[in-house]
């Protein structure tokens, strides 16, 4: 639609808007008493339909109540057929001038795609069999002003084929309330990705874990090697960071004899963006007393599972989710590395390290140390690669600055991380809990902070205090809900499953 073809819509509907008030029409009700859901309405028998007493068919169906948005319109001078839409679905509306009364009729004229209405009527079925309301009464709920981009239908072999009037994706990110309206599929999506949260939940809970919220604006930040985002707290005169993980609070309360906790959540990295990477992204954290990485491997291998089925319960969703059969596949990091660049990573030189990063397209390499280049290698040659889920373990010392060494190995550190679809969704530790260990290496976070780089942490005093009181061995994981989400439903972008994705200004 034009900007000249807008303007005239949007007057035009301004006018209606004018005429309807001067009618005595509220254009913008408080409420509506629903009796039914338009779901529930479709599950009614029609009028005629069903067994009334003695077996004898009854004369109409009882008199319903449903409210949503007008979806379709076509008027036909005494009689006029609507769609109308809620969230679980839509209903076809019959107005008839002579059982309305011609004033009350005449003010659907004054009605547009889009509005929201409340219908009184009972239900019979067309010639057609479509299952319809005689409308009764009618109340506009509220006028929409401005006209959502709805897309045409038509049928093919027998299936009615939705086409979308909204199709910019940048649109639709921007305007996700009416990429929501106008594509059903999109709803699904996201009540799907809510469902498999709360199925993540009720994992977590049923096996004892207590769910804890942790502060987002933290004196320092830690648990992840990010860039943070800043900001100034003015009472207190003080600088504070958006967290970029859960994991040092978390880890404050095991210390303190919560065994068993878990935080789902929003952390923020001022990174930038891409298709699997937004600023504000939602994490699960969880962490278990007495336990290491190797139990946890198990159990997040018993998560992905279980999400996995609550999406796969959303049947336009259950032929995109994949089919899971663990065990997961298990390799190291530095052999899977090693192989890739065809030599042993330990022996190359830094020089050499740095021109195998710019061999392999590696970006803005300027600032970062080694451990951060193997790492970017790694990501590249081996992580882009891991098509089916895969379990990477044992990483170097220097890319685990919170993980255990590993027994028998301690250049090498107790971590994992899970890969599907080429994208890290898990990452988890058997958690350091040695606190003068911990010092030397926030020590070495610091230097590498002091260096340049921006993506280290610093020490964390409050921190360290906690761990000398004492802190049980515990395994640690984190997974990323965005991602995740992403996999099991096979969507490419990560602003597809967020609603309101990060975007510049228009």
């Amino acid at each position: 639609m034009s900007t000249d073809e807008l303007n005239f819509v949007l007057r035009a509907r301004r006018e209606k808007l004018a005429r309807l008030e001067e009618r005595g029409i509220a254009p913008f009700a408080y409420g509506f008493d629903r009796s039914h859901s338009v779901a529930e309405a479709l599950g009614l028998p029609a009028e005629g339909e069903g067994e009334g007493e003695g077996g004898v068919a009854e004369g109409e169906g009882e008199e319903i109540r449903v409210a949503g948005r007008l979806v379709a319109w076509r008027a036909h001078g005494k009689t006029t057929f609507a769609h109308l839409a809620d969230q679980s679905g839509r209903i076809q509306l019959y107005f008839r001038k002579d059982s309305l009364g011609e004033d009350r009729y005449s003010a659907l004229e004054l009605f547009d795609i889009g509005d929201f209405i409340g219908v009184t009527g009972r239900l019979f079925r067309t010639r057609s069999g479509e299952l319809t309301i005689r409308v009764a009464a009618f109340e506009l709920l509220a006028k929409s002003l401005r006209p959502l981009p709805f897309g045409k239908e038509e049928v093919v072999d027998g299936k009615v084929v939705r086409h979308s009037g909204f199709a910019d994706p940048e649109q639709r990110y921007r305007q996700r309330y009416a990429d929501l309206a106008v594509n059903s599929d999109v709803r699904e999506l996201f009540v799907a990705r809510s469902r498999m949260v709360s199925a993540i939940r009720a994992f977590l809970d049923g096996r004892g874990y207590v769910e804890v919220e942790t502060p987002v604006l933290q004196p320092l930040y830690g648990g992840a090697t990010a860039r943070p985002f800043t900001t100034h707290h003015h009472a207190l005169d003080m600088p504070l960071f958006l967290r970029i993980a859960d994991e040092l609070y978390l880890k404050r309360l095991v210390v303190g004899g919560l065994e068993r906790v878990y935080e789902i959540g929003h952390n923020f990295r001022n990174e930038g963006l891409d298709r699997t990477h937004n600023p504000e992204f939602t994490m699960l954290e969880f962490y278990e007393a007495y336990s290491d990485y190797q139990s946890m491997m198990d159990l997040v291998e018993e998560l992905v599972v279980a999400a996995a089925a609550a999406v796969r319960a959303t049947p336009e969703l259950a032929e995109r989710v994949p089919a899971l059969s663990p065990p997961f596949r298990r390799i190291e990091w530095v052999p899977s590395l090693d192989r890739a660049l065809g030599t042993s990573s330990a022996a190359l030189s830094d020089a050499e390290v740095r021109n195998a990063a710019v061999r392999h397209g590696v970006e803005d390499i300027e600032r970062m140390s080694r451990p951060k280049l193997l790492d970017e290698l790694f990501q590249t040659l081996v992580e882009a690669h891991l098509d089916e889920p895969t379990f990477v373990m044992d990483y170097p010392l220097e890319l685990s600055p919170l993980a255990k060494p590993r027994r028998g190995n301690p250049s090498l550190t107790e971590r994992f991380e899970l890969f599907a679809g080429g994208t890290e969704l898990a990452n988890a530790f058997s958690e350091l809990n040695d606190p003068l260990d911990q010092r030397a290496r926030f020590e070495v976070q610091a230097a590498l902070r002091n260096a340049g780089d921006l993506e280290a942490s610093g020490v964390d005093e409050d921190y360290l205090r906690a761990m000398e009181y004492g802190m049980p061995p515990m395994g640690g994981v984190g997974i990323g809900i965005d991602r995740l989400f992403m996999y099991l439903t096979a969507t490419p972008n990560i602003r597809d499953v967020i609603l309101f994705p990060t975007m510049r200004p228009e």
